[in-house]
């Protein structure tokens, strides 16, 4: 954004003085601008939900009150004990947790196939019976496998849940990671996850876009969501780098993304996974809704 404030600035002296001077309004950046309708209802092209552990520090109950207040639908990445508290609010749970190891063990280990399965197979009814959809998991660390290698362990394991799966209607989603963060992680980029759901050839598998992370493995964001977006069930947003607000303090043009979502007949959810730096949390919640809102 410093580049086109730079190669915009003599225009925008002199045009934005011009009309300022005439109409008293000063001119707003594409990211403000959607700011600026704050007190407008939500557009309804884009469902809205958060990361709790964004906000870990304010309250639940009072957390719940103003994701609702804002237009929010989800508050996700939820235990099950804590689901009847985000429904009670009228909210649901676009991405539920409390299943499998963790993200460094997943299903690209053979070893743990069992114990995944046996995890898996208890919450799936769980997420079911909340009247919820899907349910996280993950890859795990690559440990030396070739990517040849990764998708015939993952498949395997996978495999063995898709029946349960498709019997509660429950999606089971592998997140996308970037491997600075999450070293070793295995699926960290867009083409691997997409050939995983090809080869287990169900409904009941897709992935979990994190447009953060694959930002930092592969950019080229809009053209992987035109290509790819039959296989995602859920998104993720973040700035980079650093992670923070999608504002205009980091890289990704977030409304364009939003349109190519809303162009391809996206229906899923995108939950905000930024961790706010500025001072009012809630303040950076509903601006960067406000920015994903097109």
């Amino acid at each position: 954004m410093k580049s086109m404030s730079r190669r915009t600035a003599i225009k925008t002296v002199l045009a934005g003085s011009a009309a300022a001077a005439v109409s008293g309004v000063a001119s707003a950046t594409p990211f403000a601008s959607g700011v600026s309708q704050a007190n407008s209802p939500l557009k309804g092209n884009i469902r809205h939900s958060v990361s709790r552990w964004c906000f870990g520090r304010i309250p639940m109950e009072e957390f719940c009150v103003a994701c609702k207040k804002i237009g929010i639908e989800s508050i996700e990445l939820l235990d099950p004990a804590d689901w009847p508290v985000v429904q009670k609010h009228g909210l649901t749970v676009a991405m539920a947790q409390g299943a499998g190891l963790g993200i460094d063990r997943g299903f690209n280990d053979p070893k743990l196939h069992d114990e995944l399965v046996e995890s898996y197979e208890k919450v799936i009814p769980m997420v079911a019976e909340a009247g919820l959809t899907n349910l996280i998991c993950f890859s795990g660390r690559r440990n030396g496998v070739t990517d040849l290698e990764g998708w015939q362990n993952c498949e395997k394991g996978l495999a063995r849940l898709i029946p349960t799966a498709e019997k509660y209607n429950v999606v089971l989603t592998m997140e996308l990671l970037n491997t600075v963060g999450h070293k070793d992680y295995l699926c960290s980029r867009t083409y691997w996850g997409a050939e995983l759901c090809r080869r287990l050839g169900s409904e009941n598998f897709k992935l979990l876009y994190d447009i953060y992370h694959m930002q930092i493995m592969e950019g080229d964001i809009i053209n992987n969501i035109r290509k790819y977006h039959q296989y995602f069930s859920h998104i993720h947003t973040g700035g980079n780098p650093g992670r923070n607000e999608i504002d205009e303090r980091q890289e990704i043009y977030y409304p364009a993304v939003m349109k190519a979502l809303v162009d391809v007949g996206y229906k899923g959810f995108v939950g905000q996974e930024f961790v706010p730096k500025d001072e009012d949390k809630l303040a950076s919640l509903e601006k960067c809704i406000r920015i994903c809102d097109v």
